[in-house]
């Protein structure tokens, strides 16, 4: 390898360095703005419970606190000053009670003048004329929004057997159960992993690493590949032609679908000059590249193994994660909001937009991120600095390059646990799968919350 180093080559890199350094500056103090998504989790699983009652055993509900989920709502609501509510939540306010005490505030005359001003209208009529029902189209603009719906029905004493019935009740029971159990159960598997393999590496006083292949490649390049090309190119440079385009192309199509457009195309556009730059990195090496050397070391065949692997780090990783997430929301009152996708995840009705979001994290961003975070930095930091400061190094630059305060700390313990999957089973294609699961249970587990 040429260790002559240009002095264009080092000046661009540390132009590089400076626009990354205010790049993620401005967009981890913008995260400390956004809303957390973990506060509209909680919601929509009361939301859930509420619906899913007459499937729900009496035992059951007892045991989960599903008693009275009602009352739930409205003290969850309630720890939120009635201004700080959204329109949606303060119609859900009034409904479940004391609506007289609510409707005299003067702030929700600003209903009126927004999509729920229809239902203070009625509500308020109902006050007056208690025999008064409102027409059966008031309700059916509400049939997209079954928890919503339910409970102006219930205020108007309006018959929604026809939606709200015992197939819909068992449709949530499954869900709050699969929410419920399905993280409990990998939780479980994976602690039993962990010990297991703890056993093993206490008794055999060794880590067994799989012997790895890092590109020649320098500290210069990867300041290069991740400063120059991952964020000056990839998140501020593309963004600007990706939506530009999509914009054009979105004209007379539905919200969701133009949003999902937007961040489909806008990963594509994003992942292109990083990957580029790689490509003429490794073509630097030995003046070529070809698609038949495995310059990451996916060592994809056999398949099966690479997937045992994938998912034994994706069991091991989430009590990890858990318990790091538990401690940072205990100790830390203001993390920061969620990642954008999230609510964008938690609120999408098209199915269209639906799948396209789930391609983009669940496929795109796996493959992309694991090829430029454990496929080349991490194998080059471990070379040269050692594979413990590899996988924390590699692993601190994948959490702040997602740019969220609040999820930094459990982005750094994935991270370390993609790392120790990719050097432990010798494969790429292992922690590409395991991060894939990690981000399709979250994507599971927002789809079943949705409403």
């Amino acid at each position: 390898m040429n260790k002559k180093i240009s002095k264009s080559k080092l000046a661009l890199a540390i132009l590089s360095l400076i626009i990354t350094f205010f790049v993620w500056q401005e967009g981890l103090r913008d995260s400390l703005k956004r809303p957390s998504v973990s506060y509209d989790l909680v919601q929509k699983e009361y939301e859930i419970t509420l619906l899913a009652q007459p499937a729900i055993p009496n035992n059951l509900k007892q045991l989960l606190g599903y008693d009275d989920p009602d009352i739930n709502m409205r003290e969850f609501l309630s720890d939120s000053t009635y201004s700080d509510l959204t329109d949606r939540n303060k119609i859900i306010m009034i409904l479940l009670g004391g609506t007289e005490n609510y409707l005299e505030i003067n702030e929700s005359q600003q209903l009126m003048e927004g999509e729920y001003g229809v239902v203070i209208e009625n509500i308020r009529r109902k006050l007056v004329e208690n025999s008064f029902m409102p027409p059966r189209d008031f309700f059916q603009q509400f049939e997209n929004d079954k928890y919503l719906y339910h409970l102006i029905s219930n205020k108007f004493n309006y018959d929604d057997s026809e939606l709200i019935n015992i197939q819909l009740a068992q449709n949530m029971f499954i869900r709050i159960m699969a929410i419920k159990f399905v993280p409990l159960f990998a939780i479980i598997a994976g602690t039993i992993l962990v010990f297991r393999d703890l056993f093993k590496i206490l008794k055999s006083k060794t880590i067994n690493w799989k012997p790895f292949v890092a590109l020649e490649l320098d500290a210069l390049d990867m300041v290069l590949l991740i400063s120059g090309g991952f964020v000056v190119l990839g998140e501020v440079i593309s963004p600007v032609f990706s939506i530009t385009i999509v914009e054009l192309l979105t004209k007379n199509l539905s919200q969701e679908i133009a949003q999902s457009l937007k961040i489909f195309f806008g990963y594509l556009f994003m992942t292109l000059p990083p990957l580029v730059i790689v490509y003429y990195q490794i073509k630097s090496i030995d003046n070529k590249f070809s698609f038949k050397v495995d310059y990451f070391q996916f060592n994809q065949k056999p398949l099966m193994e690479s997937f045992r692997n994938g998912l034994k780090g994706f069991l091991m990783i989430i009590p990890f994660v858990l318990l790091t997430s538990l401690l940072m929301n205990s100790f830390i009152e203001n993390q920061g909001g969620s990642n954008p996708l999230l609510e964008i995840v938690l609120r999408n009705n098209n199915y269209f937009a639906f799948s396209l979001l789930f391609l983009t994290t669940t496929v795109l961003a796996p493959l992309f991120e694991e090829i430029v975070f454990r496929g080349v930095l991490l194998p080059i930091l471990s070379r040269d600095f050692g594979i413990i400061v590899g996988i924390l190094a590699s692993s601190f630059i994948f959490a702040i390059a997602h740019l969220s305060i609040g999820e930094l700390a459990p982005l750094l313990v994935l991270g370390i646990g993609l790392g120790i999957t990719r050097l432990v089973s010798g494969r790429l294609t292992s922690s590409i799968i395991m991060h894939s699961l990690w981000n399709g249970l979250t994507f599971l587990n927002l789809f079943l919350l949705r409403t």
